[in-house]
């Protein structure tokens, strides 16, 4: 059995998260330029994800 893929996925809000590769991505989501097994992209988001404030929130108080 082959191993899942996923990719990293990014919001207008800068919150990430993963999606299954052989799946349409949903409304306001936008591949984030990684793509790996599920813990490789959950790797990845522990490493670029560092403020967990959605964007506008960073911003209000900047």
């Amino acid at each position: 059995m082959a191993e899942s893929r996923f990719l990293v996925v990014r919001n207008d809000e800068e919150q990430y998260s993963i999606w299954s590769a052989d799946r349409e991505l949903p409304a306001g989501w936008h591949e984030a330029g990684f793509a790996g097994t599920r813990e490789e992209c959950l790797a990845h988001i522990d490493t670029v994800w560092t403020d967990m404030r959605p964007r506008s929130v960073r911003e209000a108080v900047s």
